[in-house]
């Protein structure tokens, strides 16, 4: 065991788990998130001995697990109730006055489940009125002669095997150094560290940036089978990943017909994932409410007006030479025509050059302890509402007066997002700057630099410079 495993496994003993190929081929063939993977090794390993009693997963599976029949055998079998563990998706359904759920994972449809006005009743019930859940569902399938069958919901319990102690996790941090800390969260990503350059690793950990800063919006740009998607849609259940498809204003941001709020008032990120391949009702009016929202997180649509803290997140493809560089010096002319406007890729924050991350292979897939994935995955969300460290990164920064107010916002929130990352600890054991202006506000000035170059590129007006931040002495 190395030096680096003991330490995790020490410090976080029960947030850890061991990660390899052996352990992970359990669960061949069933389709299920990393972070249940996660749980289910640690609650299936012997601590003293490390031994993965590997029956007794596969045994919850097979109990718990919903299969893609479930449907038929609940129809099949009226009235008698069925468990499993399983994502419920919630709306309300406001003519009828009824709260809708739907299993996409095993087909059931938005027009087939209701939620029991039982279990609306209990406490669990303002949890379960709108949103994505994951938790242990009891079903049952009503029929009443001469109506419609339906799936009732009728017992729920939310899948949260950890209770969140962000302060421990903060004092944590001084317990490893840099270089330590920056592999283990890249074994939380579920990376091998050990076959990555130190920039490979600072530019993967740049993705994390909109998992733990509001309002942070990013584009990337990567060849296919650099894990971007993966990352994304397996490490957290407060993102929201579109992938392609026909995107509408009322999905996103409000729906006029039902008076609801759309995915940025429910997660912490979207994704627009293949975004060449997305299709948008009306270019137009989403080009209006994103620049609205890009620029201060609220949005109208008809007399509702909207705030929200979700960031956006553009992926896409783009052609590279033999030599790993981009065809082309001009970046966004792979994006969609709603893209190619200048005011509105201003208020992206920053630019990720995701052909400098090697294609996944089995060398980078992680072996050994790291956080577990449902742990990691509320640990970035609770570290938004650190506001000692946002309060730390706005002390020690100093902009020029000149400096353009977009620059220095950008700046500004993506170092924040840094400092969340790599020392979540600063505003109570203040690191050396050097290294924050190193490892956070460096990076930070060249993911906005990008965003500048390629606004130059599409409209010369723009300057290629950004402000000439610096790092000032610092008094708590």
């Amino acid at each position: 065991m190395s030096v680096l495993d003991k330490k995790i496994k020490e410090i976080f003993p029960n947030e850890s788990v061991y990660k390899d190929d052996k352990v992970r081929a359990i669960f061949s063939g069933w389709n299920i998130p990393s972070f249940i993977k996660d749980w289910l090794i640690n609650r299936y390993t012997d601590y003293e001995t490390g031994e993965i009693d590997r029956e007794g997963i596969i045994k919850f599976l097979e109990n718990y697990m919903p299969s893609k029949s479930l449907k038929g055998e609940l129809v099949n079998n009226p009235y008698h109730s069925f468990k499993v563990l399983a994502r419920i998706i919630t709306e309300p359904d406001v003519k009828q006055g009824i709260i809708r759920f739907s299993i996409p994972d095993i087909g059931i449809k938005p027009n087939e489940g209701i939620v029991s006005k039982a279990l609306l009743s209990k406490e669990i019930g303002k949890v379960l009125s709108i949103g994505e859940h994951w938790g242990v569902c009891e079903l049952v399938y009503i029929k009443e002669e001469d109506k419609p069958g339906y799936i009732e919901l009728t017992d729920f319990k939310p899948f949260k095997p950890y209770e969140i102690d962000l302060d421990y996790y903060i004092q944590a941090r001084k317990e490893f150094t840099t270089f330590e800390w920056i592999d283990l969260l890249v074994r939380s990503m579920e990376f091998n560290p050990d076959n990555l350059s130190l920039d490979e690793k600072l530019t993967l950990l740049c993705r994390l940036t909109v998992f733990v800063e509001p309002n942070l919006n990013l584009i990337e740009l990567a060849p296919k089978g650099t894990g971007k998607s993966y990352v994304f849609s397996n490490l957290s259940k407060y993102g929201w990943v579109m992938s392609g498809g026909y995107v509408s204003r009322a999905k996103l941001f409000y729906d006029l017909n039902k008076k609801m709020e759309g995915l940025v008032s429910r997660y912490d990120f979207i994704v627009l994932d293949e975004v060449q391949t997305v299709k948008f009702s009306d270019e137009n009016e989403i080009r209006g409410i994103l620049k609205s929202y890009l620029e201060n997180g609220t949005f109208n649509v008809g007399n509702f007006r909207g705030v929200a803290e979700a960031g956006f997140v553009i992926l896409g493809n783009i052609p590279l030479t033999g030599d790993k560089k981009p065809k082309s010096h001009i970046y966004f002319e792979e994006l969609p025509e709603v893209f190619h406007e200048s005011a509105l890729i201003d208020r992206f924050h920053g630019f990720i050059e995701g052909w400098k991350l090697p294609r996944f292979n089995e060398s980078l897939k992680v072996k050994g302890y790291a956080l577990n994935v449902e742990y990691f995955s509320d640990i970035l969300h609770n570290l938004r509402t650190v506001g000692g460290l946002a309060a730390f990164v706005e002390d020690i920064l100093n902009a020029p007066a000149t400096a353009d107010t977009r620059d220095k916002k950008a700046i500004v929130k993506l170092t924040t997002a840094l400092v969340k990352l790599l020392f979540p600890d600063a505003h109570i054991n203040t690191p050396k700057l050097e290294k924050v202006e190193k490892f956070c506000l460096d990076i930070a000035k060249h993911l906005r630099r990008i965003i500048r170059e390629q606004l130059n590129f599409m409209d010369p007006e723009y300057s290629r410079d950004i402000p000439q931040f610096e790092i000032k002495s610092y008094n708590p």
